[in-house]
């Protein structure tokens, strides 16, 4: 509770100890005192039957000194007559004189009003209540007690605003409101006070209101914010309970949808010039492009002033109801620079039939009491309308004025006026002013109405409520019940304290004559939004929505990654990682595709992986397949010079049928290799390896008879081995062949028909591609293969070796140690690089090392050979090749 709250809890308190004031939801049986400071004959009277009182902000004015406890509680006068709430008060008169012209509603009773002027200041508001819940007396010198047996029309005609009033129209703000239920108790109906404290009915059960409460318009621009996807939104808000609860509401509403708070700056009405450049620095400061504002109209026009020096004008603004259908800011020359296209939640709006007649007919001649339409006529016309009655006017003003002020015409009328009091295109608060009085009539009604008598909480009584004895706890009952339909055809009802929310939605847009008009463009029910988006201008100027965010949304193909110490709201744009999507805008996570697939160039799909073996048209593929064809063709040609020197030294020497054998058998080497390209198949896996593994025996086979038969011819030429030689005759020669070369045949027949490679595409290499090899389903059987070829291999490197050095001008023996050391080199080295290569480049090693090993077989064994044939012909001869 504020200090002015204690202060004058404190001096009611006081008051009522010593008058033996009881002020709540019984009626006053005891004499109070009148306004401090005020004359009791300060407001609007109307005798009545029952009378309902009112408070309105007709005045306003904040304190010199705010802090100047001195002052209190007699602040000083109030100045400035509000012409807006000036419309709010006559709505009051005119819905209470149009009850009395009714025939349906209280019939046979008349409506009085008691009001009284609050000046925008709760301890104002506080003394006009006190004047009545308890009646107004010129002293508390008074020993007389009011006459409750007279009524309330008698006593009233006896002094006007003396007795106390069953409801009270009012207050005007959420403070008032509060101050007013808890202190003194009396039935209210605010026309304005939506703080969504005061729907709590435990701790304001006599509270009623005909405007929502402000969570309705906090979600509404929440959701306007998450339709738009504003993202990234500043907020400027008053430093009470209004701003802070609006900050709350919206953050509860927007959390999960990715709405973020990028500064929240407070404004406080006693530093407001302050607070508003600081603001407008945050707002200029801030990437934030739409602007929450939840204030009241004064402190935003400073704020507009603030943001007009810095030159800040490229901000979308939403507004709360407070200042989203201000005049004074619609009409101000900064707005139109700093805040076109606001978008904005406003009280809803409606025509009360015949009230614009009614105020347009207003005249203080008519109205010799009413001194405060005597006031707003001097301050319109410049003059005096008719005799002045000092007795209801301030002495200090209506002195001054007297002296000031020459007499009206009696021409004066409101007709050709256009302000704020006359302007009734929209009501807003001045319609809630109406419902809030035809909702008291109707409670009333029902409570004074005898045939309703049982739907009231005291329906054991034998009698009616009469006008001059009115409970307030009866009164309560019947308003809680309330439910009627109002001249203009809505139908009207409580829901605890308040009403069904229901709220327009406004937009600030440009008017051919440059200044900015307010444009209906959508309303609020409840929790639903009905907004027609095409009919919006945006503070751009045009019909594109405006964005606002601090981070661009996350395209399809990225996850968004936090920045460490930020707002959720920004982030940054990571990448998926190969063979991970994401295809949706802001994804959190990367998925990864299936084994099968893999993601696209854009990272937001997963296709199927792309079949990948080593094939003709590739490079590779190209390369190979020419080194593999060079390699026959050469071979062919080293075919043809030996059958064409078939009868020479040089070709007959080491058993020329050998030779021819050992040249077919590298042909099939190079052959063989043709068969690992190509997409594989069933039948290409099974022959490829067998085609491999006996080319290849039969190859060394033939390398090893050669070398066998050169060690066999020089050992015979010793004394006693004649007979050696018989042993590797050419026959002899034909069936070691054979028989080496059949055993390679034995193991791939067994191997191919136990458990042959097939065809498997590889999943574990992850990629775009998917490998189609031929997979070893045995590796026993392939390690057998290779085994017993580097056996042979092993072994005829040992006996060339060993001949190398025999005493031949000629030693082929020479030329098989050097083939197949380069055999066994690339052999030993295909190995680890079989085993390590991925995909298709474990084939290409494969075929890298037959063509390695045919290429060394044929170039060490026969290049000598065919050297010397074709360009050394006098070495060709057996001389030669018999020297030692």
């Amino acid at each position: 509770m504020s200090w002015f709250s204690w202060l004058f809890t404190l001096r009611l308190l006081l008051v009522g100890r010593q008058l033996g004031l009881r002020v709540g939801l019984q009626t006053v049986q005891t004499e109070t005192c009148s306004r401090w400071g005020t004359p009791s004959n300060q407001g609007l009277f109307q005798d009545g039957d029952v009378v309902l009182g009112g408070l309105f902000t007709l005045h306003y004015q904040i304190p010199a000194i705010e802090n100047d406890f001195s002052q209190l509680p007699h602040y000083k006068p109030c100045a400035r007559l509000e012409r807006a709430s000036l419309q709010y008060l006559y709505a009051m008169v005119f819905a209470v004189e149009e009850i009395n012209h009714s025939s349906m509603l209280l019939p046979g009773l008349k409506l009085g009003y008691s009001i009284f002027d609050s000046c925008g200041r709760p301890p104002w508001a506080l003394q006009g209540a006190l004047s009545l819940v308890g009646g107004d007396r010129p002293s508390c010198t008074s020993t007389d007690p009011p006459d409750y047996s007279a009524g309330y029309g008698e006593e009233i005609g006896k002094r006007r605003g003396d007795h106390p009033v069953p409801l009270i129209i009012g207050g005007a703000s959420s403070v008032t409101a509060q101050i007013l239920s808890r202190m003194l108790g009396p039935l209210s109906i605010s026309y304005l006070a939506s703080c969504p404290c005061l729907s709590d009915r435990h701790q304001f059960p006599n509270f009623f209101r005909t405007i929502p409460s402000d969570i309705y318009q906090a979600r509404a621009i929440a959701q306007l914010a998450i339709r738009f996807n504003w993202t990234w939104i500043g907020a400027v808000v008053a430093n009470n309970n209004y701003g802070h609860m609006a900050v709350k509401v919206f953050q509860e509403e927007t959390q999960g949808a990715g709405v973020c708070l990028a500064f929240v700056k407070t404004l406080q009405r006693e530093r407001i010039v302050s607070d508003a450049r600081q603001a407008a620095l945050a707002i200029q400061a801030s990437t934030a492009k739409v602007i929450l504002v939840f204030s009241w109209y004064t402190d935003v026009r400073e704020l507009f002033l603030q943001l007009e020096k810095i030159n800040v004008t490229d901000r979308q603004f939403l507004a709360s109801e407070a200042w989203s259908t201000s005049g004074d800011l619609l009409q101000h020359p900064v707005t139109s620079k700093v805040a076109k296209g606001v978008l904005g939640v406003a009280i809803r709006s409606s025509a009360v039939t015949g009230f614009e007649n009614y105020i347009r007919n207003l005249d203080p001649i008519d109205r010799p009491d009413d001194t405060f339409l005597r006031e707003f006529w001097e301050t319109e016309f410049g003059c005096s309308p008719g005799p002045l009655n000092i007795s209801t006017s301030p002495p200090a003003i209506r002195s001054l004025q007297k002296a000031l002020l020459s007499p009206c015409s009696g021409t004066e009328s409101l007709e050709g006026v256009h302000n704020h009091f006359t302007d009734t295109s929209q009501l807003r608060v001045t319609y809630n002013v109406y419902l809030a009085v035809y909702a008291a009539a109707h409670a009333l009604h029902s409570l004074l109405s005898c045939p309703n008598r049982g739907n009231s909480p005291r329906n054991n009584s034998s009698t009616c409520s009469s006008p001059n004895n009115i409970k307030p706890i009866e009164l309560l009952g019947h308003l809680n019940n309330v439910n009627f339909t109002t001249p203009q055809g809505e139908m009207f009802h409580f829901q605890g304290a308040d009403i069904p929310a229901k709220y327009d939605l406004v937009n600030w847009q440009n008017s051919p004559e440059g200044s900015l008009k307010l444009v209906l463009i959508g309303r609020v029910d409840g929790f639903d939004l009905h907004l027609n988006e095409s009919a919006i201008q945006w503070s751009t100027g045009s019909n594109q929505v405006p964005a606002s965010v601090c981070s661009e949304s996350c395209p399809p193909g990225t996850r968004k990654a936090n920045r460490k110490g930020e707002p959720l709201c920004c982030f940054d744009c990571i990448p998926c990682a190969e063979g991970e999507i994401s295809n949706q805008t802001d994804s959190l996570h990367c998925e990864r595709c299936p084994s099968e697939f893999w993601s696209n160039a854009e990272q937001n799909a997963c296709i199927p992986r792309q079949l990948d073996f080593l094939s003709f048209n590739e490079t590779l593929g190209i390369t190979l397949t020419t080194a593999a064809v060079s390699g026959v063709a050469v071979t062919t040609a080293v075919f043809m010079v030996f059958v064409c020197y078939r009868q020479t030294p040089m070709v007959r020497a080491n058993n020329s049928e050998l030779s021819f054998l050992l040249l077919l058998s590298l042909k099939l080497c190079f052959l063989c290799s043709l068969v690992f390209i190509g997409r594989p198949s069933v039948w290409a896996c099974r022959f490829q390896q067998a085609a491999f593994g006996i080319s290849f025996v039969l190859c060394v086979s033939c390398l090893q008879v050669k070398t066998i038969v050169v060690l066999a011819a020089f050992r015979s030429a010793r004394p006693g081995a004649e007979a050696l030689i018989k042993w590797f005759g050419p026959g002899q020669q034909r069936g070691s062949v054979c028989l080496l070369t059949g055993i390679q045949i034995i193991i791939c027949a067994t191997w191919l028909s136990l458990s042959p490679p097939v065809p498997r595409r590889d999943l574990g290499f992850q990629g775009s591609k998917v490998t189609l090899e031929c997979a070893m389903a045995s590796v026993v059987g392939f390690s057998l293969v290779l085994g017993y070829i580097g056996l042979l291999a092993f072994t005829c490197l040992l006996l060339a070796f060993l001949a190398r050095k025999l005493p031949d001008n000629f030693n082929e023996a020479k030329l098989i140690t050097f083939s197949m050391l380069i055999f066994c080199a690339v052999w030993v080295a295909f190995v680890p690089a079989y085993v390590s290569s991925p995909g298709k480049y474990t084939v290409a090693v494969e075929i890298f090392a037959i063509l390695a090993s045919s290429y060394g077989l044929l170039l060490c064994i026969f290049a000598p050979k065919c050297f010397i044939i074709l360009l050394r012909p006098e070495k060709n001869t057996k001389k030669h090749l018999m020297a030692r």
